[in-house]
């Protein structure tokens, strides 16, 4: 493993060894990732998708031939270096057909979550200017088709390839999976046969221009702003977290993984999809979350390599299913997941990697250990600084860099670091020096380990998802009735935190949490939506001048209510 090194003058900055010096590093580009895995596995199974009516299987060479057969379309369409393509699905075969397809069409993919509301996505559609969008007909009970004819009647008037848009001036292609055309848009198998007089030639030549700094993606995360943030990723950021989780993880080519989660998070996209194709392993893929189906699933296809979230091991365990199945082939299985405790597995002694530090804003981790690190080593801590990354600790204020051991905000710079945020200046994301102010506190010792310690900033972690709740309370605002809102995170044994909305009502107004909830669900995303909600007098809290909550002690006060409203019932 490539150690760390200090600076000799007693302050918290930890660098990482040279980038060149990572074992187990691969091509850098997206393509080049692809065309490397695909030489590497030709054979191997890379993907398993069970529908309805039958089994899928694509092979890394159908996995690269179906990626060429989007691309060969994306560029008759006109799509080139820089176009921002729109992909909205779940974890599906053509996430990843598009996704890589974009990528060698030198396109930057923009990958967008199908929790988003109608309200959510047609903010995202505007932001990310997207010129192609690829996405799903229908996602549990949304009927993308439907909502974006309601958000822009264009594309069920216009006719394919005419769409002109005044509401998304720069959209004028659409490809939706498992539904009809519709006006301006085509169906999957239309979208594909453009692209079939675009010599595959022009393909390969494009994918030999891009360059490992050049944008690659454009993901989209709350944080702690009250709309989602666009972070901008580079080729090289994204791909050396391919490898590096391959590695870290210690996976091989019998890695057989399955998420629940979305592969447009950027945590789902490295850790699973991306890492288990790095090591030549299989991706085993479910559209929604059914605890039921999913453990039949895992059963039938042998998986090895679960990555879930607490409460979602908990609802497995929940399912009417959970002791008869077979789930013996689990070999990448931490002892800390609940998953263990199931009768049929018997652990090998893999440990997850979980001594380790990061953010969208860096593609997941700039701080760890690999998976087989002792304890003892770990101390607790977060890990060291990985390969090309210096980490330092600085006054919030000042921006001065603290002495080793005192505590303050985490700042970081690395080549997996974003190129910036969508339509924010350079200066307000990054300090003078090129470091990105996480908002995070935390510390180093001596040993040169970080210790991550927590948001400075109100974000809500709730099942694996970043809230923001500014998001929440500039919604709830626009409900008649509130006079102040005031959205924190509580702990929550299944959960993380879960979302709670402390509400101080207008004199005389009726209020009751369903119709808030109600309210809010129509509005937000599933996972952003309150679990609770809290009915507040004036003199219960503090308020500002502009009828704001101050957070100050509103995290304890809802806490406690929760605690006592728990402990009455």
């Amino acid at each position: 493993m490539a150690t760390r090194s200090l600076t000799t003058d007693n302050l918290s900055l930890l660098k990482g060894p040279p980038l060149a010096d990572e074992p187990g590093l691969g091509a850098l580009t997206l393509p080049g990732f692809l065309r490397e895995v695909t030489t590497r596995f030709a054979s191997r199974e890379a993907l398993v998708m069970h529908r309805r009516e039958d089994v899928v299987r694509w092979s890394y060479a159908d996995l690269w031939q179906r990626s060429v057969q989007v691309a060969r379309s994306l560029v008759s369409m006109g799509v080139g270096k820089g176009t921002h393509v729109g992909i909205l699905m779940t974890n599906r075969l053509e996430w990843l057909s598009a996704t890589f397809g974009a990528w060698l069409a030198g396109a930057i993919a923009v990958p967008l979550s199908t929790f988003s509301t109608p309200a959510e996505l047609d903010y995202l559609l505007r932001v990310s200017c997207v010129s192609a969008l690829m996405f799903e007909g229908t996602v549990v009970k949304k009927d993308f088709v439907a909502i974006l004819g309601e958000l822009e009647p264009a594309t069920v008037r216009s006719v394919p390839g005419m769409l002109q848009s005044i509401k998304y001036p720069f959209l004028r292609h659409l490809a939706v999976v498992d539904a009809p055309a519709s006006g301006a848009i085509e169906s999957w198998e239309a979208f594909l046969s453009r692209g079939s007089t675009t010599p595959a030639a022009l393909v390969e030549s494009i994918v030999d221009t891009a360059l490992p700094t050049d944008t690659a993606a454009l993901f989209f995360s709350s944080g702690s702003t009250a709309r989602p943030k666009g972070i901008i990723n580079s080729h090289r950021g994204i791909a050396i977290q391919f490898w590096r989780f391959a590695r870290h993880s210690s996976l091989r080519e019998d890695a057989r993984a399955w998420t629940p989660n979305g592969f447009f998070w950027s945590g789902n996209c490295a850790t699973v999809m991306g890492a288990t194709l790095a090591c030549g392993g299989a991706d085993i893929l479910q559209s929604t979350f059914n605890p039921r189906e999913a453990l039949e699933l895992m059963q039938a296809e042998r998986v090895n390599f679960p990555m879930v979230w607490p409460h979602q091991a908990r609802l497995l365990q929940e399912a009417p299913n959970w002791l008869t199945v077979d789930l013996s082939a689990m070999t990448y299985l931490d002892a800390t997941n609940p998953m263990a405790s199931h009768p049929s597995i018997r652990l090998n002694g893999w440990n997850e990697p979980r001594h380790s530090y990061g953010s969208t804003e860096t593609f997941t981790i700039s701080t760890g250990y690999p998976n087989d690190v002792s304890a003892l080593v770990a101390a607790g801590s977060h890990g060291v600084a990985l390969a090309g990354n210096t980490i330092k600790i600085v006054d919030p204020l000042s921006g001065r860099t603290l002495p080793i051991g005192e505590h303050g905000e985490i700042a970081v710079k690395g080549p997996t670091l974003m190129l910036g945020y969508l339509g924010i200046p350079p200066e307000e994301a990054f300090d003078e020096e090129g470091y990105y102010p996480t908002g995070d506190g935390g510390y180093v010792d001596t040993a040169g380990r970080l210790f991550f310690e927590g948001r400075l900033t109100t974000v809500i972690k709730t099942g694996g998802a970043n809230v923001s709740p500014l998001e929440v309370d500039h919604v709830l605002e626009a409900m008649p009735g509130i006079k102040a809102i005031g959205t924190v995170g509580v702990p929550d044994d299944l959960l993380g935190e879960m979302v709670v909305a402390c509400i101080v009502p207008l004199e005389g107004a009726v209020l009751d949490a369903a119709a808030v909830i109600a309210f809010a669900r129509e509005r937000l995303a599933s996972y952003k939506v309150p679990r609770r909600v809290l009915f507040l007098r004036e003199e219960d809290i503090e308020l500002t001048g502009t009828s704001k909550i101050k957070p100050k002690e509103l995290r304890k006060l809802a806490a406690a209510r929760i605690k006592a409203q728990t402990t009455d019932s």
